[in-house]
């Protein structure tokens, strides 16, 4: 049985069907059982826990062959990460409880990265989990190719992305959700010992220039890619309703400067097989859905 925090996002969604296809029994850590109602449809045992109630993570954890932990987004962090804190000590309480056969975080490139950013929540949870008593890989993944969803609205109605990634012909690492869960699943099938690190990229590197074209594809119409001035990100941040701006921006800062990196060579990334075009006419089409 593997255990899959996060259920209902991309990932984890996509995860958990990964899972079942393969035959596997998958039990859906969930905080809203009515949420997950679908998983229970599809064959998932259901756990009700929250991810700072280190008891009821512990029960569903028990007797899990791997465990799959994905830690919320917080995209607007209060400084110095105060509510992450909670859960990543009922995460390591837990599972030194229920002592799975293996963990499998997801992780992010850059989550080695000294400079204080939007991802150093995630290398806070590393640190962490780094001294669990049971063998740990960290998926470090690429920028999602399904962050482009925002941009299908300024691309379908006015031809234009505006893109924090800069320059506008910088590759930049991305891989889709779908890769990601087959090498979450290929993990949560393995055997090793100790501290694990995986590196994950799409077949190719994507610049803004390539995205744009794929939209443009996607939507029928050219797409001109527009840099968004680096004096403007963190009012334009704030106009959108965050209160804490630079972590988000920072971030960014550390793709366009290349701080934000794999940490291992060329050699030690994995690629996945999805190409950028297939994510977003998945995302167009989905939008024109709504």
């Amino acid at each position: 049985m593997y255990a899959i925090t996060g259920i209902t996002g991309q990932v984890g969604s996509a995860l958990a069907n990964h899972l079942l296809d393969q035959g596997a029994t998958v039990r859906a850590v969930v905080r809203n059982p009515a949420k997950a109602q679908p998983w229970a449809i599809r064959g998932c045992d259901l756990a009700v826990a929250d991810l700072a109630d280190s008891e009821a993570l512990a029960k569903a954890f028990s007797g899990a062959e791997g465990v799959f932990v994905l830690i919320p987004p917080n995209f607007d962090p209060s400084p110095g990460f105060p509510d992450l804190y909670p859960v990543i000590g009922s995460l390591v309480r837990a599972i030194g409880i229920a002592r799975p056969s293996k963990v499998v975080l997801l992780s992010t490139i850059g989550a080695q990265a000294q400079e204080p950013n939007l991802l150093s929540q995630l290398g806070l949870v590393e640190h962490a989990f780094g001294h669990l008593p049971v063998p740990v890989a960290f998926l470090r993944a690429a920028w999602f190719m399904e962050n482009a969803a925002w941009d299908v609205a300024g691309a379908r109605d006015e031809g234009v992305l505006h893109s924090f990634l800069q320059p506008l012909d910088k590759p930049v690492p991305m891989v889709a959700t779908r890769d990601i869960a087959a090498l979450a699943a290929e993990l949560l099938h393995d055997t090793w010992q100790g501290v694990r690190i995986v590196e994950l990229e799409g077949p190719r590197r994507v610049s803004p220039d390539d995205l744009a074209r794929a939209l443009g594809h996607a939507v029928g119409r050219e797409v001109s890619p527009a840099a968004v001035p680096r004096g403007a990100w963190e009012t334009t941040f704030a106009m959108q309703g965050m209160q804490y701006p630079v972590p988000r921006a920072r971030m960014i800062d550390g793709f366009n400067e290349e701080w934000i990196a794999f940490e291992g060579t060329g050699t030690h990334v994995r690629k996945g097989t999805t190409q950028v075009q297939a994510v977003v006419d998945a995302l167009v089409a989905t939008a024109g859905q709504g």
